[in-house]
């Protein structure tokens, strides 16, 4: 290696090349113009409570969005929207939380299932909705013969290394005979 390959100034130039963003699969999950069109009228005032009106600049709520039905589209867990270009987890998480409890994805279900109704029609006439409560298939009748089979006892597990009769013995010797 020569003199050259060491330079600091050589290796400030090597930094100085622009960064690739971190993924471009992200950009198909954005949300789309019409629907951030209904959900920005449901979204809930931000208030900042930093007590002299300054701290750090929010995220915006676009960018938030994008990253909440990033998670909800893919199923990925909030942890790898770090690896993404959308925001940081606990920033999605965060208003993620914020949101349900402000009702935003009810009031969003509601507004979509208008829209629908305008343009489609819903026959709610026609709609209708069933339920059972019944017992469980296996549960047996009620005077069927009992199993000879020993059961557990009430809060007594079985140890996943030990046998049907491990340390629960009163005189268990770590499996030494007298």
């Amino acid at each position: 290696m020569s003199e050259e390959d060491h330079h600091p100034l050589k290796r400030e130039r090597e930094r100085e090349r622009e960064r690739m963003p971190n993924n471009h699969t992200t950009t198909g999950f954005r949300i789309s113009d019409e629907l951030w069109a209904v959900l920005d009228p449901l979204l809930p005032e931000h208030v900042n409570r930093h007590r002299f009106g300054g701290g750090r600049p929010r995220v915006p709520d676009r960018a938030c969005a994008d990253a909440i039905f990033y998670v909800l589209r893919t199923g990925c867990q909030w942890q790898a929207l770090d690896q993404t270009d959308l925001c940081a987890h606990s920033t999605a998480h965060d208003r993620f939380q914020t949101w349900v409890a402000a009702g935003v994805f009810l009031q969003l279900w509601h507004a979509g299932v208008q829209q629908f109704a305008e343009l489609c029609g819903i026959e709610w006439d026609w709609l209708a909705m069933d339920g059972a409560l019944t017992k469980a298939p296996l549960g047996g009748e009620k005077n069927r013969a009992q199993s000879h089979r020993p059961g557990q006892v009430r809060r007594q597990r079985q140890p996943a290394d030990r046998g049907a009769w491990g340390a629960d013995r009163p005189d268990d010797r770590g499996g030494q005979s007298p």
